[in-house]
Order: structure tokens, then C-alpha cells, then sequence
């Protein structure tokens, strides 16, 4: 004979936990258990509404490993009021762990509790649903979902992110310091803003053709890159203007002063001619005042040896 098969129905939180505060924390005070195999934590739970200045935290609680945890509650949707909260208590607790669950977690709340495991290297956030379901006329049983957890991926990322910031601020300040060097002998980058990338340049009055400063972590450049742009492709206005410069390679490097890279880099649409420093780059810090000094002098005689020649280019 087939066995008879119930539906599973789900349940109004209110109906099995009518107080917050009072019914559903003390339940999960009594029960941490439960949540700790969905989170697959060992969980202790070490006190309810522990009192942090005027402010109370639902739970502390302690991992395996007794850190600090806490968890705050919502059986309503996640807002802006308990992710302050849960800030507010991990700064005063220095707890290691938080927990914040809710019956309706929001998505830009979820993107905020993945920016949070980005960016926090010794603190890890989740964000639990909570629901309730039963079968027949069964009591009902609660159901945690994870939503958003830390990773190891998301800690890469968190990591990755702040060596591109850490590159970006010395980047600026790398720019500011060798623009203002530059202005003493050249109006050529005098317009141009210090930025965060690895280059900066400027136009050499011909469409296609700019004078390029490059730092890298390795070396810094100074340079000419010819790149007239994909509509110019065929054929390759790039190609035919390098092959011009470099008829005239030898004239070019005598009133620059040395040799120089002639790059026509055959397997791309652009072309580059520079002048490489490759004793220091963006990492000898100790170093800067001399590369950028080397760099701006480049760059004029660069100037002052091809200008000509770009003029006439087609």
C-alpha cells in the first residue's frame, strides 16, 4: 500500500515566537546548537542581552576555539539599524564572529555583509534566514539558510583589493612628485593630473601619437606609443608611422643622446618607442627622486628629438 505523503508547510514566525526578545532569543539561547550544524560552528552560548554601554546584544556566544561571538536577531526584514548594531557590538566585544539573522534578509544587506568578509581579515560576518515549517500537525521546526558567509575566495578578493589600493595611493603620489619635477623643464604633461594607474600622458599635437610616463613596480618608462585606433587598422596607420620614425632612427637617437627601444610589436595594433629605467620602479620608494628626475630628462629629449618627425607623419 503507498504511504500517505504530507506537504510541507511553511509557518508565520509570529505564530511559533510571538516576542523577539523574550521567545525567539531565548529559544535560540537554548538551542544555539541547532544553528551552530548549519553554520557547521561549535557554539556556546555564554549570555542573552549583554549590555554594551546603553546598547544590548541578543547573544554572546564562543566558538571551538572560545572566541567571541554574537548574534543578533530579526524576525522582520534585515535594515540599517542592526547592521549598525552589529558593528557597534564587535568594536566594544573585540568578538571574532557575527551572526545576524533574519526572517527576510535584504540583497543590498547581503552585498554588505560580502563587502564586510572582503575587507576583514580577523572578523568573519554571516547572514542567516530564519524560517519555520511543519508537516501536517506537527510542531513546527525552525530551517537556517545560509545567505552570506566569508569565504576564502571573498579573503582573496579582500586582499587583492588592498594592494590595488595600496598601488593606487603610491601611484598619485609618484605622479604628483614627478609632475612636479617635470614642470621646472617641460610644459608637455602641464595639463595632465596625477592619477592611479600605471601611466600617464599626453598628446604630441598628432592624432594617434602620445608621449607616455610608465611606472611599474619593476622600472619606469618614458616613451612614445602610437595607437591611431581600431577604424586605422588596414591598412595599419600605426605600422607605417613607426616604420617612418624609424628611417629615421639614427638621427633620432643622436639628438636624444642613446638607443633607444623600438618596439613595432607586430602581433598588436600599436607601436612604442622608450626608454626603459630598470634599476628601480614604483617599489624603491628610497629611489623615487632620482627614476622620476631620469624620467622627466627622457622625456624631453625625447621630445626634442622626434617632434619634427612627428609632425610630418601622416
Amino acid at each position: 500500500m503507498p504511504q500517505n505523503i504530507e506537504r510541507l508547510q511553511i509557518v508565520s514566525l509570529r505564530e511559533v515566537w510571538k516576542n523577539e526578545a523574550k521567545d525567539f532569543s531565548s529559544w535560540l539561547f537554548d538551542n544555539i546548537e541547532i544553528l551552530g550544524e548549519t553554520l557547521d560552528m561549535n557554539l556556546t552560548a555564554i549570555k542573552k542581552e549583554k549590555d554594551i554601554g546603553p546598547f544590548s546584544a541578543d547573544i554572546t556566544a564562543e566558538d571551538e576555539n572560545g572566541q567571541g561571538v554574537i548574534i543578533e536577531n530579526q524576525l522582520e526584514q534585515t535594515n540599517h539599524d542592526h547592521l549598525g548594531k552589529i558593528l557597534t557590538y564587535l568594536a566594544n566585544l573585540e568578538a571574532k564572529t557575527a551572526i545576524w539573522i533574519s526572517s527576510n534578509p535584504r540583497a543590498e544587506h547581503e552585498k554588505a555583509i560580502d563587502w564586510l568578509n572582503e575587507r576583514s581579515r580577523d572578523v568573519s560576518f554571516y547572514l542567516v534566514k530564519i524560517e519555520a515549517y511543519k508537516i501536517g500537525n506537527s510542531n513546527p521546526a525552525p530551517k537556517f539558510t545560509i545567505i552570506a558567509e566569508p569565504t576564502e575566495e571573498a579573503k582573496a578578493i579582500g586582499e587583492e583589493k588592498k594592494e590595488n589600493a595600496k598601488r593606487h595611493i603610491l601611484r598619485k603620489e609618484f605622479w604628483t612628485k614627478l609632475l612636479e619635477k617635470a614642470k621646472d623643464k617641460t610644459d608637455l604633461h602641464s595639463n595632465v593630473s596625477p592619477g592611479i594607474y600605471s601611466y600617464i600622458q599626453t598628446g604630441a599635437r598628432k592624432s594617434g601619437v602620445v608621449y607616455v610616463y610608465v611606472i611599474t613596480n619593476k622600472y619606469g618608462s618614458s616613451e612614445i606609443y602610437l595607437d591611431k585606433g581600431k577604424e586605422y587598422e588596414e591598412p595599419n596607420i600605426n605600422k607605417i608611422r613607426f616604420d617612418y620614425l624609424l628611417k629615421h632612427k639614427k638621427e633620432i637617437e643622436k639628438v636624444f643622446g642613446g638607443k633607444l627601444n623600438w618596439e613595432r610589436l607586430n602581433n598588436a595594433r600599436a607601436s612604442r618607442i622608450s626608454f626603459r629605467f630598470n634599476e628601480s620602479g614604483l617599489s624603491n620608494k628610497e629611489k623615487w627622486n632620482e627614476l622620476q628626475e631620469k624620467m622627466v630628462d627622457a622625456m624631453v629629449r625625447l621630445e626634442n628629438a622626434t617632434k619634427e618627425y612627428i609632425r610630418q607623419l601622416e
